[in-house]
């Protein structure tokens, strides 16, 4: 192999040589079993030319380009090659995703290169074109004024979108047209138990294992297999929907603060759920979004500081330290302190000094597994919290099924 060649190799895997301490055996080893040019070696051989490289380049960084000139070695394309390749590929009639590899032939080169975009860009891009599209146009709503207003909290939880429980077994069914008619039955009665209260704001709880699994293999973020009704891609688009027509019902009533919690079931669908949401009305003048990726977020009103978070990461009794530290301002001037949680499926309120940790309970059914361990037979619900800006929270209102 000729020189020049060599080195634009062993340039290309510094990094890699780095990560082995700089050990020039165990990079040559490396070398050895990964790149195809150098399988024919002997590793004696190999580890000599090692040496002598980085001998005559003892100062040696690692480069920006990483893959190869000549036959075999691969290099992430540049930006002056990916748009001679979206030039030739629109001249063609070529569309560019489906190319993975190019020829791009310069003055002094001629260069294999993988076809790496970004793809989060990509899909972030393509969404909001999509939605552009689809989005309808909301105008300002205006809504009357109260002396003795409140504010209404709904957190539709643990709604499990794609579980699937069959009623032969554990006399508790669950399914998506089941599951979504529930959620929206329990908002509505939510609404109208609700109607005695001079509501000025909604702060409405979106996440919290939204769907039930979070990719195509059926498990969870952490591997565990689920039970399902419906391809996760069709479960998605019915989360959309669902929320959207929610969204929809309740900004009638009030303004809105729309928050997230990000939840194990579906950790990263749920997130890109949430930041879909957010695109699909971020036009909308009377919402408000705070859809980030932090475990847990926190909202004002008047007298009182409200932290939600999904409830299977920190530990129930440090979550009012966590809220003194991490909403530090609003702690002192709050006179009324909690936290809601979901994840558990049933009724939990205790207060931690001056802290009350309080959960939401689901309208999700049962499957085997829970059924099969005993986890079953907390009433079933949709639930929301009547907060006073002065008095703190004065009601709790549920629409249990029966």
């Amino acid at each position: 192999m000729k020189k020049q060649n060599f080195e634009h190799i062993v340039k290309a895997n510094l990094n890699k040589y780095n990560e082995l301490n700089q050990n020039k055996t165990a990079f040559s080893e490396y070398l050895r079993e990964n790149v195809r040019e150098l399988k024919n070696f002997t590793l004696e051989s190999l580890r000599g030319r090692v040496k002598a490289y980085f001998k005559e380049h003892p100062n040696q960084k690692p480069t920006e380009i990483t893959g190869t000139i000549d036959k075999g070695i691969k290099f992430k394309a540049s930006k002056t090659e990916q748009e001679a390749l979206q030039i030739e590929c629109e001249k063609q009639g070529i569309p560019l995703d489906n190319v993975k590899h190019f020829w791009f032939k310069s003055e002094h080169f001629s260069l294999f290169v993988d076809n790496k975009t970004n793809l989060f860009e990509v899909f972030k891009n393509e969404l909001i074109e999509y939605i552009d599209k689809k989005k309808p146009t909301y105008p300002k709503l205006t809504y009357p004024k109260f002396k003795d207003a409140n504010l209404f909290v709904i957190n539709p939880a643990d709604i499990h979108i794609g579980k699937l429980a069959s009623e032969l077994e554990t006399k508790d069914p669950h399914n998506n047209e089941l599951i979504i008619k529930r959620v929206k039955d329990g908002v509505m009665g939510l609404l109208q138990k609700a109607s005695g209260f001079n509501i000025d704001k909604i702060l409405f709880v979106i996440g919290n294992d939204i769907l039930h699994v979070d990719n195509a293999r059926r498990t969870t973020t952490s591997g565990t297999p689920q039970d399902t009704d419906g391809m996760w891609y069709e479960n998605f688009l019915l989360a959309q929907r669902l929320y959207i027509d929610l969204i929809e019902i309740l900004i009638q009533v009030a303004p809105m603060h729309i928050q997230y919690d990000s939840s194990n079931h579906d950790y990263t669908n749920g997130f890109f759920l949430a930041q879909n949401i957010e695109a699909w009305f971020r036009n909308h003048q009377n919402i408000t979004f705070n859809v980030g990726i932090a475990h847990r977020k926190y909202f004002n009103y008047g007298n009182n500081l409200i932290g939600t978070t999904h409830g299977d990461g920190a530990k129930e009794t440090d979550l009012p330290l966590l809220m003194a530290q991490e909403s530090s301002e609003n702690w002192h001037k709050a006179k009324h302190r909690y936290f809601y949680i979901s994840h558990i499926h049933h009724k939990k309120s205790k207060d931690y000094g001056s802290v009350c940790v309080e959960s939401f309970r689901s309208p999700s059914g049962t499957d085997s597994w829970h059924h099969r361990n005993g986890y079953q037979h907390a009433p079933k619900a949709v639930e929301g919290f009547i907060h006073h800006k002065e008095d703190g929270q004065i009601a709790r209102i549920t629409h249990i099924f029966y």
